[in-house]
């Protein structure tokens, strides 16, 4: 009983390091990633077309809606605050700065996923949307006291 005690602590201290797993480091596709400080900032813009429900809207990657970069005849409508996920890590949207002028009568408001697509421009980025300006100030406000 003895020597199958001692073989089988024998076998089982041979065989944890084949057991053990060890983390493997897989370097990212760096001209993949975009960081959020490259987004924040950046100009919010509507395309000036109609927001039919259903024919707008993204499966969560950015690049679904076929623009490229921002088009002449956009209007800027504000600009990226910040980028809000949830406590999953998973991206909810972006709070952007709409109206005012100078900082001075402008909102914040929580732009879902769903409604925002990330397109390259001159500067960076730039994010755009079908709402038009008044609907978006129409949006309720962000309560940044959530926040904290």
């Amino acid at each position: 009983m003895n020597r199958f005690a001692v073989t089988a602590v024998a076998v089982l201290v041979a065989a944890t390091p084949l057991a053990a797993q060890e983390a493997v480091y897989t370097e990212p596709d760096w001209a993949q990633l975009i960081r959020t400080r490259d987004m924040t900032g950046s100009p919010v813009y509507t395309t000036n077309e109609a927001y039919d429900e259903g024919s707008w809207g993204g499966d969560g990657d950015w690049g679904w809606s076929g623009y490229d970069t921002v088009g002449s005849d956009w209007n800027q409508i504000g600009e990226i605050e910040d980028v809000v996920l949830d406590r999953s890590g998973q991206l909810e949207g972006v709070v952007a700065e709409v109206g005012g002028f100078l900082d001075i009568g402008d909102k914040h408001v929580l732009l879902r996923i769903d409604d925002v697509d990330l397109v390259p421009s001159d500067d960076g980025y730039a994010l755009i949307t079908r709402y038009s300006e008044e609907q978006l100030e129409e949006l309720p406000g962000v309560d940044e006291g959530w926040w904290e």
